[in-house]
Parts: C-alpha cells; structure tokens; sequence
C-alpha cells in the first residue's frame, strides 16, 4: 500500500513537471521578435504593450537598429517581423525568396508624413521639394538663400542603414547624394534633439516625433502651396512625403504572429498609431 501511494506521489510529480515543460513551451511559442524602423520603434512598443496587457503568456520584443538592419535580420532568420520605413527592394525580396522558397509577405501597418524640422525661432514656413534638396546636396549652405537669416546651415539626417534616409534620398534627392557637411545620428529622436538645440539646424524624420521643434510646410513647386503633414494630407496624398509604414514576414503570418498582426490592423490598434502621432494605414 506504502509502494503503490509513493507511486502515485511520484507520477502526480512527473505529471506536474510534465504540464509545467508544455506551458513553458506554449509561452515560448507565443514569443515574437520585431526588429527593424527606428521610426517605428515607439509604434511596436505601444502596440506589443496593449497586445500583452491582453493576452496571458504572449512576449512580444520590439528594437531598432534602422529598416536594413531589421530587412536583414529578416534575411538571416533572426527576427519573426521587420518594421520598415521603406519598401523592401528587389534584391532583398530575391534573397528571401532564394532562402526561403517564397517572397516576404509585405503588411502595411500605418502612413506617415517625412516632416521636415527646424528650430523653433528660424522664421521660415514653408520649403519646396528643390529647395529642401539644395540644403541635403550642399548646393544651399546659408539660410539667406532661402529668405532667412544670414546664418551657415546645420544639416541633420539619418545614418545610411535607416529606411528614412532611403526614402529621402530616392524622394527629395531624386537618387543623388548627401553633401559631406551632412551630420548623420542614429534616430529621428536624436535628430530632432539636435535640430531643438540648434537655431541653424534643419532635419527630417517621422512626424511623431516633431516635439520641441517646428515642421515647415513643404511645396512640390515654387507656384503651389505649402502643405503640412496632417491625417487629411497623408491619406490623399497632398503633402509631398508621404509613405507607407511597414511589416514584413517571411510567410503570411500565422499563430499568434497573425493575432499580432490583426490587432495591429484593428480599430484598436490603429487608434495607437494616432496616438503615437502617425496615421491610419487606411
């Protein structure tokens, strides 16, 4: 009687141990890696924080690192989601393909508008596209070539491995480069630091981040209007920098990645990206 309790002792023991080992399986399979977009970085961290508030056991780890670095964690299989502030482009697409037996599944999550900062006592409003472009190739270096004060520019941007500084240089550089003068720092935060302090400065970066400094209204042409990156202008497309925010797998997401996703393309999750100063993604 003694042996056959001790059994059942032991066995309820291994059961135990046994139901414990799954659930630490269950809580590891829940567990998705975002890597990518220092612009997105804050959207993935609010909407990693709602989604886990709301569902037990799931971990969900959002960094940055730029939209190349998390394109090629994708590539190499160490991330579940990249953000990206920038279409994949060809030849990314192909390596996944090549690796993976099929393209990246492409979700567009929100829009933003590439605002385009100065210090809050520069007396400019509005800027064209050329304009803009002048400052970022090295052709304009002083501010009173632009209608303001006689001051020597100081130009911020983005390091190379940012979607952000792709998206400029293809959208406001027309695929030229960036003058050697450029201060390149790593993220629109530290960008728009930069530019708070700095009465000669100029940047660009995502719109939720504009805090502390002033956007400048941006014209297609010298004959249109200035146009500030607002709900209204991004989705029809009127201010001149608009883009489209990113996710990217390398299958259609499935699991608990698709519930992730799903809540991130919901009414709640959309609402977090106006919160967080960004736009609907439809």
């Amino acid at each position: 009687m003694l042996r056959m309790r001790i059994g059942m002792y032991a066995l309820g023991i291994l059961t135990v141990i046994g139901l414990a080992q799954c659930a630490g399986r269950s809580a590891r399979q829940e567990a998705i890696s975002i890597k990518g977009s220092d612009t997105m970085v804050l959207l993935g961290q609010r909407w990693a924080e709602r989604y886990m508030a709301v569902h037990q056991g799931a971990v969900i780890q959002v960094t940055g690192g730029g939209s190349g670095t998390g394109i090629a964690a994708l590539i190499n299989g160490t991330t579940d989601i990249c953000q990206s502030s920038r279409p994949m482009k060809d030849k990314e697409r192909a390596q996944i393909q090549e690796k993976f037996g099929a393209p990246p599944h492409e979700i567009v999550v929100a829009k933003d508008g590439l605002s385009i900062y100065v210090h809050e006592s520069n007396p400019l409003r509005e800027l064209t596209i050329d304009q803009i472009k002048g400052v970022y190739s090295g052709a304009t270096t002083n501010w009173s070539q632009l209608g303001g004060p006689d001051a020597t520019i100081t130009v911020y941007g983005r390091e190379n491995s940012s979607g952000t500084y792709e998206y400029f240089k293809e959208h406001v550089l027309g695929g030229g480069d960036f003058a050697a003068a450029v201060q390149t720092l790593p993220g629109t935060a530290a960008v728009v630091n930069a530019v708070s302090q700095d009465s000669k400065g100029i940047g660009y970066g995502g719109a939720a981040y504009a805090k502390g400094v002033r956007e400048v209204g941006v014209k297609k042409t010298e004959a249109d209007s200035a146009i500030l990156p607002t709900a209204g202008t991004v989705k029809d497309g009127s201010y001149p920098i608009s883009r489209d925010l990113y996710f990217y797998t390398r299958k259609a997401p499935e699991g608990g990645m698709k519930e992730f996703v799903d809540f991130a393309l919901s009414d709640s999750g959309q609402a977090v990206v106006i919160e967080v100063g960004y736009f609907p993604a439809r």
